[in-house]
């Protein structure tokens, strides 16, 4: 099914939106100095990137990197401290009304009536839209179609499951077709047949032309879905590329090795400790290396642990992570990031 409606008064109202901006511009999204802070407490400290049209851009980071703050300043719902971004064309601060009409927002969490049913969710925000009657109707009945929500359509919205709300959630923001739609992190709490429907979904609406903006933590996720990944960590973009891009600057797989209890754990860091790009968790008892030597690596780690009197758990192989990522751009784990995150926070709420 297609998601772009085919009713000659939607094409008449999607065509006024898309006339007002330039038809010769590429970029859809462009986001230049961006800054934003709480307190003391930078939370954008002047990021840039660019969103061409009918594509998909994920930014990844961890907890409290920015990406919801981004998210809320190009849906006009925070303003910046500094910089500028566009939508089409449009200012997201000086143009915020024309903004609204050509985007979709799918938050963090469901933004729905739980007393309405799934159906008067639709109409309502089609009302809100100003659409016609015959276009909220078409719509609403193509977006249950779509979600797999007929049955449950006319059923309250506070009797859905978490994957149910989220696939509303979705069908509700792309009521109108906007040409553009931000969704923030929209499949955490999946479970993975859902997860696997949002992002058909989502490829889905990429096919018709739709732009998106995705903010995630999971770099499987980006996999599937963007065109390109901006990765931000502590306000600012720390890398930009294709996936591919990221995981040759991360390095090939890695080689994860899990000491047993009845051994020495920091002795078995010492054991590697020359290895590139080691990285021990000492709680799950961990030790991971980039894994570039193939055979002849794991054979020469093997027989340093055996010499060493080191008893091995388990060994297993496995491709870059965004954990990964962050280890390599940063030093860091995305865990040990959201742990500072959290104590400076706590720190804020003290003063």
């Amino acid at each position: 099914m297609s998601l772009a409606g085919t009713d000659k008064s939607e094409e008449l109202f999607h065509s006024s939106l898309m006339d007002e901006h330039d038809p010769l511009t590429k970029d859809a999204i462009e986001v230049k100095g961006l800054k934003k802070s709480y307190k003391n407490i930078k939370v954008l400290d002047g990021i840039d990137f660019v969103i061409k049209r009918g594509t998909v851009l994920a930014l990844l980071g961890p907890n409290g990197a920015g990406k919801t703050t981004t998210v809320n300043i190009l849906s006009t719902l925070l303003l910046p401290d500094d910089g500028q971004a566009l939508i089409n064309g449009f200012d997201v601060v000086k143009q915020a009304c024309k903004i609204r009409s050509i985007i979709g927002l799918t938050g963090q969490y469901a933004a729905l009536d739980e007393y309405l049913t799934g159906r008067e969710n639709l109409h309502m925000i089609g009302r809100l839209y100003r659409l016609s009657y015959q276009d909220i109707q078409r719509r609403t009945q193509e977006l249950l179609e779509l979600f797999d929500l007929v049955n449950a359509s006319n059923r309250a919205v506070k009797t859905y499951s978490g994957g149910m709300r989220r696939r509303l959630d979705l069908a509700v923001s792309l009521i109108a077709s906007p040409p553009v739609i931000f969704l923030d992190e929209p499949t955490t709490g999946l479970d993975p047949r859902s997860r696997l429907i949002m992002w058909d979904i989502i490829k889905q609406l990429v096919s018709t032309g739709t732009t998106i903006l995705l903010t995630t933590q999971d770099m499987d996720e980006a996999d599937h879905l963007a065109d390109r990944i901006v990765v931000i960590n502590g306000g600012k973009v720390i890398a930009e590329g294709t996936s591919d891009d990221l995981k040759q600057r991360v390095g090939s797989d890695r080689l994860e090795i899990k000491v047993a209890e009845s051994s020495n754990f920091d002795e078995a860091k010492m054991v590697v400790k020359e290895e590139n790009g080691l990285y021990s968790d000492s709680k799950r008892r961990i030790l991971s290396l980039v894994a570039n030597g193939g055979v002849h690596q794991l054979k020469q780690v093997l027989e340093c642990m055996d010499d060493a009197g080191i008893e091995i758990e388990n060994i297993s192989f496995h491709s870059p992570t965004l954990d990964d990522v962050f280890l390599t751009l940063t030093g860091h784990t995305t865990e040990q990031i959201n742990g500072e995150i959290k104590e400076q926070q706590q720190e804020v709420k003290k003063q």
